[in-house]
């Protein structure tokens, strides 16, 4: 019974080492092949658009020419606006100053800028405000919040 044993065993383990060789080598063929070849498709089309698509939104992304902080007066808003129209004419006003100083005719005021003129509604704008201008190599102008204190 030991020889008939034995036989089986050897006869049985080649076979099952070359199920194992054929089996994985034909499962990554079919993962490699099938989902591959449509997946790359439809994934390498889309990764450069989305990068595309990233890079002018993200503030890190933008190819950075110029970049200087300013402490805006807008006291001026107070002294010669009526009540009711000093936010729309402080953001008037960061905007041309930015525009002067910074020597472009495109500029963009971000959120949070907007967020912190109106913060107090439109009747009390802060006095002053520190703002970062970034110019990239178009020549348009993003103004954002200043950083640190």
């Amino acid at each position: 019974m030991s020889t008939p044993e034995a036989k089986e065993e050897t006869a049985t383990e080649p076979a099952a080492e070359e199920e194992v060789e054929t089996a994985p080598v034909e499962e990554t063929e079919t993962e490699e092949v099938a989902p591959s070849g449509t997946e790359e498709t439809q994934t390498a089309e889309p990764t450069p658009a989305a990068a595309a698509e990233e890079a002018p939104e993200g503030e890190e992304e933008i190819e950075v020419v110029e970049e200087k902080v300013y402490t805006i007066p807008l006291r001026h808003v107070w002294v010669v606006t009526p009540r009711g129209r000093r936010a729309p004419r402080a953001v008037r006003d960061v905007r041309d100053y930015v525009a002067r100083h910074m020597k472009s005719d495109e500029v963009a005021v971000s959120n949070e800028i907007n967020s912190e003129i109106w913060g107090r509604s439109i009747n009390k704008p802060p006095r002053k405000i520190t703002v970062r201008a970034v110019k990239d190599k178009e020549g348009k102008v993003i103004i954002y919040p200043a950083k640190g204190g």
